[in-house]
């Protein structure tokens, strides 16, 4: 050894923070602090503001539909690419980042399942593919069931979020509004009940077809729902839009939506009123005329939502 060596001790040097992401989160609407393990127990639910984050097609499921009973269907329809649409990139490799993204091979998914054991047919719009966007796979798994809740005698329930029509298929895509409200028609006139619920956002040629064509209308709170974004509004206007418009709290109190109802009683709420229109004696067949009989359970439903019923009777 020589006279002036020493031995060096091993010094370890962490070059990166071992737990760089602690699992705490910004709520981007009331900038709190929230766990990401407490957002996810509560439905995706902020606790401190109660603001909605969206949810996938597949939490969707988990959240209204009994366990195991959710089956898929008219997964055969696939988007094609029939107008080569073009913008900044290929519709086609739009196509395929979104089924990457997203893990869906279209914005919607539909099916059958039971809710606290009653059957309905089923249909979401997944927002994480293209923004939800509404193009011809979309209108067609959605034509396809409702045509399905006819033939079977189903009641309806669709959950929409979507930035409206999808544009790289051009009137293509348009065509869709008027398919699914012309099946919805054939739906009302066998009497059969169809539940719409709206989440943040659904807009475009959405809102303006089959979301409010729900014999019932629900929203989620504070959930952005018109045809046009209120920018786009405000720039043909040329004025300011009220505080809160085009939000779930404004179209309540104007009319356009029957009842706000929070995620976390989402599932009992539509059970309760699948019951009150299914549950008694069901469809009755006249001579070319289908109807639904009243039923009898009017201290299951809201109160607010008992009042107009005995006002309609009343109009009657």
């Amino acid at each position: 050894m020589g006279l002036f060596s020493r031995n060096k001790p091993k010094i370890k040097v962490q070059t990166t923070k071992k737990d760089g992401y602690s699992g705490w989160v910004k709520c981007t609407h009331c900038n709190e602090m929230v766990h990401a393990n407490e957002l996810q127990q509560n439905l995706h639910c902020c606790p401190k503001c109660n603001y909605h984050y969206r949810l996938s097609a597949v939490q969707r499921i988990q959240l209204i539909a009994d366990s195991g009973t959710f089956q898929e269907m008219f997964t055969q329809f696939k988007p094609l690419d029939p107008l080569q649409f073009v913008d900044t990139e290929a519709y086609t490799k739009r196509l395929e980042n979104a089924k990457k993204n997203s893990g869906r091979d279209e914005a919607a998914m539909v099916g059958t399942c039971q809710i606290f054991g009653v059957k309905v047919a089923l249909g979401i719009l997944d927002f994480s593919f293209m923004a939800g966007s509404m193009g011809s796979v979309v209108g067609e798994r959605l034509t396809s069931i409702i045509e399905y809740a006819l033939l079977h005698c189903l009641p309806l329930v669709f959950i929409s979020a979507s930035g409206g029509a999808r544009m790289q298929e051009s009137a293509l895509s348009l065509m869709q509004m008027a398919k699914t409200s012309a099946a919805l028609a054939k739906l009302h006139e066998k009497g059969l009940p169809y539940i719409s619920v709206m989440t943040n956002p659904t807009t475009g040629g959405v809102t303006a077809s089959f979301a409010t064509l729900g014999d019932i209308i629900i929203a989620e709170p504070d959930a952005l729902i018109g045809f046009a974004g209120p920018r786009v509004v405000e720039q043909q206007m040329r004025q300011k839009l009220p505080p809160g418009a085009q939000r779930s709290e404004f179209l309540l109190e104007k009319g356009m939506i029957d009842c706000i109802v929070n995620r976390h009683e989402l599932k009992e709420k539509l059970f309760q009123l699948l019951n009150y229109l299914m549950e008694n004696d069901r469809v009755y067949q006249e001579p070319s005329t289908y109807k639904v009989l009243y039923g009898q359970s009017l201290g299951k439903l809201p109160q607010k939502l008992q009042e107009l019923l005995n006002l309609a009777e009343n109009y009657k």
